[in-house]
């Protein structure tokens, strides 16, 4: 049974990891209604999402490989390379900084409700402003972003969208969310936009896993090695499928029904937590 709920959580992360609609705030949500919590388990979810960043490594392991044979001499591969680091320096600063505060007092379900349906309501906000600036060529492909591809970021580009990543410490905001909506505010294509905030999360999350159990280490012990297992290889499968799905999806679709999505499954968890009909535990 609990090899059973692991491998739950695991399609879990890695169907909600790269989609706007938050996968901690699901996992917590999801823990909650398999009784899947306690200290030990909030490791847990943290460290399997080291595999869906295995599944970014995998898809993208041409461009990846490219950039590590480059990085040397390849003007391209450096910029790729330095932009995903200043873009993950913001997070490893706050993380370090706030990561047990915000575990303590917001890694809970009512939290993670509200922040689902504030962050619908602010992704309703900017597709509504792409549509007024952009009609419905942003979705054909014909609109000249500032920034079409990721090649065509600059430095304080990637510092800026690593200060929006900043917003998905808060669990429910959604790290792809976060990432992917700020950067379109800040000019970039959906395409560019959504490649970038996959690359950016494997320093991310894997950072974060890597430190989560090396800090928690004493909680855990060598008969928790199957559970972690087997929600990181579940999470990697279901993420790699997510991944290949979403990025045909944003060729020709806004982000609109996730903004629905997140403003309904939060408000159906804060009824029926305040209605006393379902017990969410923390």
């Amino acid at each position: 049974m609990l090899l059973l709920k692991a491998a739950v959580m695991g399609v879990v992360e890695g169907l909600t990891e790269f989609l706007p609609i938050s996968s901690t705030g699901h996992l917590i949500l999801a823990g909650s209604l398999l009784n899947f919590t306690g200290d030990r388990i909030k490791v847990f979810e943290i460290a399997i999402q080291t595999g869906a960043m295995f599944s970014v490594i995998w898809e993208y392991r041409e461009r990846l490989g490219r950039t590590v044979r480059g990085i040397t001499h390849d003007p391209v591969a450096q910029r790729f390379a330095l932009n995903v680091i200043v873009a993950f320096l913001p997070a490893a600063f706050f993380g370090l900084l706030l990561g047990s505060w915000v575990k303590q007092h917001l890694f809970a379900p009512v939290p993670v409700a509200i922040a689902l349906v504030v962050g619908g309501f602010v992704i309703l906000a900017i597709e509504r402003r792409h549509k007024r600036l952009y009609g419905e060529r942003d979705l054909e492909g014909t609109r000249q972003a500032r920034v079409e591809t990721v090649d065509d970021m600059g430095v304080a580009d990637a510092l800026k969208v690593g200060l929006l990543q900043c917003l998905a410490l808060i669990p429910g905001t959604s790290r792809s969310g976060a990432t992917i909506m700020g950067a379109l505010v800040l000019g970039f294509s959906r395409k560019a936009a959504t490649e970038f905030s996959f690359y950016l999360g494997i320093p991310t999350l894997m950072g974060a896993g890597a430190y989560s159990v090396w800090k928690q280490r004493e909680l855990l012990s060598w008969a928790d090695v199957p559970m972690f297992a087997v929600g990181t290889v579940v999470a990697f499968f279901s993420a790699l499928i997510c991944i290949r799905w979403l990025i045909r999806y944003v060729s020709s679709h806004d982000f609109t029904v996730f903004a629905w999505y997140r403003i309904v499954f939060g408000g159906l968890v804060l009824l029926t937590a305040y209605s006393g009909m379902v017990s969410w535990s923390v």
